[in-house]
């Protein structure tokens, strides 16, 4: 990390104005795009290796356990942020006390669900007749404590664009937690090896932002203005919490009424759809949003870079959606063994909601940007009250029959929970619809033709030839898709002449 800390010697104020950023703001966003999604690349290699190593060192049984505490770990990790950090990149204009006030409201947090977490172990491996979970949640209550203290410097580095710095500290974590949990799991240590990958990443993460980060909080300043802030990060706290508990009531429900091994499968087959999309959606947003919210005044150009983003995101996410669609069963065989079999129906169930998905940060990003907030915890409390009927009926028919439910149950909501997004706003529907057609026509398309010919080709029996193959196939009927649809050519350019503009600006 030394090339970072030669990047933070700014003065503390100068972390707060925004305002030099905006000379450049579309250079800076596409270098932060590219820079972001790079990184990406090497973080998604490292967690492939990752599934592929540990999937054959660990068993679904070991994550099954983990995915038992996950549940509970994550939603009370809500709170820890209490969405003060999209608060804080979000505000035009912030100071000092503020941040500082912030932070330690956020350190005192992290603090009680610590406490909270450590009361709660023996109560959650009675819900489960699991023992083993104890001390699992008492090591894992600690990672609390750290990440608490990172909330505010990294939002202070995205609220400055500084995405070459939050790349490297998050490669750098996520590489240092592999080699640990490798170590562990090839030294029999089962499921503590997934234990202390989440640990290790989250210590390494903290010292990281820490380091690059040069700003260090004061005392804590109550009447500095943080009322609208702490207003904004409730809201998103409240949204945050009813979708997590309808999101995850599907693994609570699996695990209590159908076991741990049942749960492997399904959190596996969960983590594996996810995958694709968070490699493309999480670090897009941490440079879409920035810019956003420095354009929320500003109609037309919001409009503009808005639908560009998606298109890019959509672009490669609904391809690797799909492709993984049409060779799943090749891919889980090769990577995870024999054992993983089981994952391939539930894989392909939860599909459609994983192509879906690849939208997400369409209401995301504008609810956020915007400052509405509000109207996304009113649409979570709908969409999570849907959920939570889809689950309890579609559990009498074990993960199979929750993966199918959930599924197919994400295209038909999308639609109204996209129109009542957009009311209010410069944004159309009729615009996205347009900015959609063709990577969702290409990327379907494909699929399915790949899959027909998968039909009468005969690709031997070395699995890592046939995906290669497929991966080949799949590529060329994509790109021909896309360009004999109208407009496809030029679609296609634009986002050529993008790519070549951030190669002008790097030089």
């Amino acid at each position: 990390m030394a090339d970072v800390l030669k990047q933070n010697a700014k003065k503390p104020k100068d972390f707060f104005n925004t305002e030099h950023l905006k000379a450049d703001l579309r250079g800076r966003s596409i270098r932060g795009g590219a820079v972001t999604v790079a990184a990406q690349a090497g973080k998604f290699a490292i967690q492939m290796t990752s599934t592929i190593a540990l999937g054959r060192l660990l068993t679904p049984e070991d994550y099954g356990l983990i995915a038992m505490v996950t549940v509970v770990i994550k939603f009370v990790q809500m709170f820890k942020n209490l969405g003060l950090s999209t608060a804080t990149i979000q505000k035009e204009e912030i100071n000092h006390q503020q941040v500082s006030t912030l932070f330690w409201i956020n350190v005192g947090i992290s603090l009680i669900i610590t406490l909270l977490l450590i009361a709660l172990a023996p109560v959650i491996a009675g819900f489960y007749s699991e023992p083993r979970l104890i001390p699992i949640m008492l090591v894992l209550a600690s990672v609390f404590i750290f990440s608490g203290l990172s909330v505010q410097h990294q939002a202070l580095l995205r609220r400055q664009m500084r995405f070459t710095s939050l790349a490297k500290i998050a490669v750098i974590s996520l590489f240092t937690s592999l080699i640990v949990a490798v170590i562990l799991a090839w030294y029999q240590a089962g499921y503590w090896a997934l234990v202390f990958l989440q640990l290790t990443s989250v210590i390494v993460y903290t010292l990281g932002v820490w380091i690059a980060c040069g700003w260090r909080p004061g005392l804590p300043v109550w009447n500095s203005g943080i009322g609208s802030m702490l207003a904004f990060g409730g809201n998103l706290t409240a949204f945050n919490c009813v979708n997590y508990v309808s999101r995850n009531l599907d693994n609570i429900l699996i695990g209590r009424f159908w076991g741990s091994q049942e749960l492997g499968l399904y959190a596996k087959a969960y983590q594996l759809i996810l995958l694709p999309i968070q490699q493309i959606n999480a670090p897009m947003t941490s440079v879409a949003l920035p810019t956003l919210s420095c354009l929320q005044t500003q109609k037309q150009q919001y409009s503009r870079y808005y639908y560009k983003a998606l298109l890019s995101i959509t672009s490669l996410g609904m391809a690797l959606v799909a492709f993984t669609f049409a060779s799943a069963d090749k891919m889980i065989l090769l990577f995870l063994g024999q054992q993983w079999l089981g994952v391939v129906p539930i894989f392909r169930w939860l599909m459609p909601a994983a192509f879906i998905g690849t939208l997400n940060v369409a209401e995301t990003w504008v609810y956020q940007s915007l400052g509405r907030t509000d109207r996304q915890f009113r649409l979570g409390l709908v969409m999570s009250t849907i959920d939570v009927l889809i689950f309890v009926v579609s559990v009498r028919w074990g993960a199979v029959g929750v993966a199918a439910a959930y599924g197919l149950s994400r295209p038909i909501l999308w639609l109204p929970k996209i129109i009542y997004c957009y009311r209010g706003t410069p944004l159309r529907v009729t615009e996205l619809a347009s900015t959609l057609f063709h990577p969702v026509s290409a990327s379907i398309g494909a699929a399915g033709l790949l899959m027909v010919i998968n039909q009468f080709l005969s690709t031997g029996s070395n699995l890592a030839i046939a995906i290669g193959l497929d991966c080949l196939i799949y590529g060329l009927l994509y790109l021909t898709i896309w360009m004999i649809l109208p407009n496809g050519k030029q679609t296609l350019w634009e986002m050529l002449r993008m790519l070549k503009e951030f190669r002008k600006k790097k030089k």
